[in-house]
């Protein structure tokens, strides 16, 4: 089982950036697909993006492709999500989440489902 650890949530004004990280405790990152998804209340968990840290492939949903950007860092086992003209319908809670039997395809086609999730980070976003 991979433990998940994501930081970098905050309030933002709309307009702000924030790069939230997801940390991995998984030494061969590059085999593992990583995303990351988000749910508001009331809502079911949607994803956002993937990447396959091994090719640096990624999948984006269209709501945030263009304004969101995935990018990873194999030595820190970390992949970081950076999050611009960010507006208040982007205020949820994002979860890091992992696969590590989803294969690049899948991943980059954001057909998979994860085996396991980080514990949520908030991101708030004022108007």
């Amino acid at each position: 089982q991979l433990q998940l650890e994501e930081s970098g949530g905050g309030s933002v004004q709309a307009g702000g950036s924030l790069r939230l990280s997801c940390t991995s405790s998984v030494w061969r990152l590059s085999k593992v697909c990583i995303g990351w998804f988000r749910q508001t209340p009331g809502k079911e968990r949607e994803m956002v993006a993937s990447i396959y840290p091994g090719s640096g492939a990624t999948y984006y949903a269209d709501s945030w492709r263009g304004r969101f950007t995935l990018s990873r860092d194999n030595i820190k086992r970390t992949v970081y999500l950076e999050m611009t003209s960010l507006n208040p319908e982007d205020t949820a809670t994002y979860y890091c989440a992992a696969a590590n039997n989803a294969g690049p395809d899948r991943c980059v086609s954001g057909s998979w489902t994860p085996n396991d999730w980080g514990q949520g980070t908030q991101v708030a976003v004022s108007s």
